[in-house]
């Protein structure tokens, strides 16, 4: 089992910056890939970034290419998102998500072992 607690959620300016964290606990988390997914208000939920169960490789939705980074710290269990240059369309719940023994890219469309509860970002224009 691995539990998956997100916060740094808040309200930003378009142009912003917010930095999202995903606390794990669970002895299985190190073999975990991490998701970051998001659901927008009457939407259904998006893949945004994922990073490998050592943090080598990550990938990206298009939608935050470039504008969002994903990183983790194992001996922290925890892994962060970076977002900056926030748009209005980037606010939605943001969710954490864990899967064992698969690819950074492999998040991004396979159902996830693991969620955390949301956190929600806003983005006022």
């Amino acid at each position: 089992q691995v539990q998956l607690v997100e916060s740094g959620g808040g309200l930003v300016q378009a142009g912003g910056s917010l930095v999202l964290s995903c606390a794990a606990s669970g002895r299985t988390f190190s073999n975990c890939a991490v998701g970051w997914f998001r659901q927008a208000p009457g939407k259904g939920r998006e893949f945004a970034a994922a990073i490998s169960e050592s943090g080598d490789s990550t990938y990206y939705a298009d939608s935050v290419k470039g504008r969002f980074t994903v990183s983790r710290d194992n001996a922290k269990n925890t892994v962060y998102l970076q977002m900056n240059s926030l748009k209005p369309e980037d606010t939605a719940v943001y969710y954490c998500a864990c899967r064992i023994y698969t690819s950074a890219t492999n998040m991004a469309r396979t159902e996830p072992d693991f969620w955390g509860q949301g956190t929600q970002v806003t983005v006022s224009s």
